[in-house]
């Protein structure tokens, strides 16, 4: 029961950002992401970045790995 509740919220969150992205442009992504990006910046310091780069790199180099 849970796992088809899962599907079905992931489903509506699918439908919901069709809906988005077909009523608003690049300019609104690019707007709330640069919003979203200085609020990180606000509340995060270089180690957070740091500790997320890490993880991004070693998940690619673990991907090319796999290849």
């Amino acid at each position: 029961m849970a796992k088809e509740s899962e599907e079905r919220r992931r489903q509506t969150g699918h439908e919901g950002g069709e809906k988005t992205a077909a009523t608003h442009g690049k300019d609104f992504y690019q707007k709330i992401g640069k919003e979203g990006g200085e609020k990180t910046a606000a509340t995060h310091d270089k180690q957070f970045y740091q500790e997320n780069g890490k993880k991004g790199g070693d998940k690619t180099a673990e991907e090319r790995h796999e290849k």
